[in-house]
C-alpha cells in the first residue's frame, strides 16, 4: 500500500501486539517535528542562577538594598543564591549569618520559595531561592488593580475640581482689591531703609 501511494511505512509502536505502522511522508513529518521544536524553544524561558552576596556586619539599609535586588531578580524569573561571606574570625559565629539569611528569606517569602536551606560551605553560607510564579502573578494583578482604582479615584477628583471651578463665580481684574500700601516683597526699616525678603 505504501508503494502504491508513494509514501513511507513508519513503525509507530514496535512494542504493541501487533506492531503499529503508519503510512506517511516521513520527510514532511521530520520537518514538522523540527518546526515544532524551534517554536517551543522560542517560548522556553532560560532560568539562570543569580547571586547576591553580603557580609555578616552589613548595615540595615544595605540589607534592604540587597533584598530589593534579589526581589527584582526573582520577578524576572531567575533563581537567586543569597550568600553570606565570612572573613577571619567571623566564621566562629555562623548564627549571625543564619539570622541574616532568615531575615532575607522572611522579606522575600511572598514572591519566593526556599529551594535549598542554609548550608555552610567553607567560609560561605548560602540559600537558594526560586521564584514562586503564582504569587508573583497574584501580586502583579493586585498592583494592576490598585493602580486602576487609583486612576479612577484621580479621575473622579479631577471631575470634582472641574465641576467646582465651573460653579465658582468668575473674578475679573476690576473685582480684585489691591492695596497700594501693601508690598509683600519689601518692608521698611525704622530708619527709612528697605530690606528685601
Amino acid at each position: 500500500m505504501a508503494r502504491q501511494r508513494d509514501v513511507d511505512l513508519v513503525e509507530v509502536a514496535a512494542q504493541a501486539s501487533p506492531p503499529v505502522a503508519r503510512l506517511m511522508d516521513f520527510g514532511r513529518y521530520k520537518y514538522e517535528q523540527s518546526k515544532k521544536e524551534r517554536e517551543a524553544k522560542k517560548h522556553q524561558v532560560n532560568v539562570q542562577l543569580r547571586e547576591v552576596r553580603m557580609k555578616p556586619k552589613i548595615d540595615d539599609h544595605d540589607i534592604d538594598f540587597k533584598t530589593r535586588t534579589a526581589a527584582k531578580l526573582l520577578k524576572q524569573g531567575d533563581k537567586v543564591k543569597v550568600t553570606v561571606m565570612f572573613r577571619g574570625r567571623e566564621i566562629t559565629h555562623p548564627q549571625i549569618g543564619k539570622n541574616l539569611l532568615d531575615r532575607v528569606m522572611g522579606s522575600l517569602e511572598e514572591i519566593a520559595t526556599l529551594e535549598k536551606p542554609a548550608m555552610l560551605e567553607g567560609r560561605h553560607m548560602t540559600i537558594i531561592l526560586a521564584p514562586d510564579k503564582k504569587k508573583i502573578a497574584a501580586l502583579a494583578r493586585a498592583a494592576a488593580a490598585a493602580s486602576a482604582n487609583g486612576a479612577l479615584v484621580a479621575e473622579e477628583e479631577d471631575e470634582a475640581v472641574l465641576a467646582a471651578a465651573a460653579a465658582a463665580p468668575v473674578v475679573g481684574e476690576d473685582d480684585v482689591n489691591d492695596d497700594p500700601g501693601d508690598d509683600d516683597l519689601e518692608d521698611e526699616d525704622a530708619d527709612g531703609g528697605t530690606t528685601g525678603e
